[in-house]
């Protein structure tokens, strides 16, 4: 998903168009290297015979199937002169001279974008005469994501799956509510057991899809997630909360705007010993695009953090390691960072300490991968910065906050809803 926000994000700034194709019968298309034997179908089955039939193209239901399909698109687009992302291996491009196009590809659902209208017109019929294509058009619906184009920019959303959300738990004419989770909750397992776990699990699995384009509650879903294997009501009733706020703005979303220098910078934070089960802590961090919000995380971290400054310093990490891969998805988009890119964080102590290479008696039990980010800021790569808590937008994704902090770093984020009246 951060792929595919990135890619919006430069089509935007760059007023590129985009279109979407759809393969037909896509796993069809596949080649077999394995010998594969299958019952024939009923109405080939005689009465005592005992016959299979040995599979020469690939088929619905086959664990090779998928696989199989992306190797032969992979082969066929990168005959023509296209070359495979190796940050992300559904990314094709193309540059000639000025012309560049790219393409992205989630099973069976294409995204072509580029600068050049010959060019993406010629892709088009290439991938029409080697495989059966729908063109539909200019995006506008992809992978249950809304998008809508405008001067300001692209505004992705999830609305109609929202509404879905609200529907099936019947909470369509619910009282909403400002924010998502009560200010400084924390969920344990303590509680009465639900009957039923399974209406839990599916609300909270559709909810983490809604995270795609809702930061606000990225964070809250995360708390629920923690607690699948065996919920319980006060669980419950902290996700049909998180509903209560969805049905106040279901539109909600972010916009990648127009005006954009495409410059990368990411804010961290930490919950220090926030899980009152485990007592680990927890990262966020979100990153920017000039001024569009393509990556956010909130994940529970592995270890036992000793001290608030280690929590922020893991967090540190974290986001170093997606602002890495994110310079190497934007150099394969021609999007070449000459300069740092700014991390922010609100510990001075996190930041003393990855500025600082010196072996220390209070660092020497930390991991050696997380002082990856020393590495990073000795390259010129990163460059960290202080930013007071007040300003600190990844605080949204660690811990719950009350109505004013939430709404205030929620606008920060740009993150709206083009449908509301006001």
């Amino acid at each position: 998903m951060p792929t595919i926000r990135c890619l919006l994000a430069l089509a935007a700034a760059r007023n590129w168009s985009l279109h979407q194709l759809d393969v037909n019968n896509a796993f069809l298309h596949g080649d077999l290297h394995e010998e594969i034997y299958m019952l024939p179908p009923p109405g080939l089955r005689r009465q005592g015979e005992n016959l299979v039939c040995r599979l020469h193209k690939s088929l619905y239901g086959l664990k090779q199937a998928s696989r199989q399909w992306f190797a032969k698109f992979s082969q066929a687009i990168c005959s023509t002169g296209y070359i495979q992302s190796k940050a992300d291996y559904s990314l094709f491009t193309r540059h000639k001279g000025h012309s560049f196009t790219a393409l992205l590809i989630y099973v069976d659902d294409i995204v072509i974008t580029g600068n050049d209208p010959i060019a993406i017109s010629a892709l088009k019929a290439f991938l029409h005469r080697h495989f059966r294509i729908k063109d539909l058009g200019d995006l506008k619906y992809f992978l249950g994501i809304e998008v809508s184009r405008s001067k300001q920019g692209i505004f992705l959303s999830q609305r109609k799956y929202a509404l879905e959300i609200l529907k099936d738990a019947k909470l369509l004419g619910a009282a909403p509510v400002d924010f998502p989770m009560e200010k400084g909750l924390k969920l344990s397992d303590k509680g009465e057991l639900l009957k039923d776990p399974t209406q839990y699990r599916r609300l909270v699995g559709r909810l983490i899809y809604l995270t795609i384009t809702r930061p606000d509650i990225t964070s809250s879903v995360h708390v629920l997630s923690r607690f699948m294997h065996a919920p319980r009501k006060p669980h419950m009733e902290a996700a049909l909360r998180i509903l209560r706020y969805l049905k106040k703005s279901p539109g909600q979303g972010i916009l990648l705007s127009s005006q954009n220098d495409l410059t990368l910078r990411a804010f961290c934070d930490s919950d220090w010993a926030g899980c009152p089960n485990t007592r680990r802590s927890t990262t966020g961090y979100c990153v920017f695009l000039g001024s569009s919000l393509i990556s956010w995380k909130s994940k529970r971290q592995k270890t036992v953090s000793l001290s608030s400054a280690e929590a922020e310093y893991r967090s540190m990490a974290a986001a170093c390691c997606e602002l890495s891969w994110l310079r190497s998805l934007l150099k394969d988009l021609r999007i070449l960072h000459r300069q740092f890119a700014l991390l922010y964080c609100d510990n001075k102590a996190a930041l003393h300490i990855a500025a600082n290479p010196v072996f220390h008696e209070r660092t020497r039990h930390i991991e050696m991968d997380c002082h990856f980010i020393r590495d990073k800021i000795q390259e010129g790569l990163i460059a960290t910065q202080h930013v007071s808590s007040s300003s600190q937008l990844a605080d949204i994704l660690t811990k719950a906050l009350g109505r004013e902090e939430f709404n205030n770093l929620v606008r920060k984020l740009r993150v709206l809803d083009i449908h509301s009246s006001t």
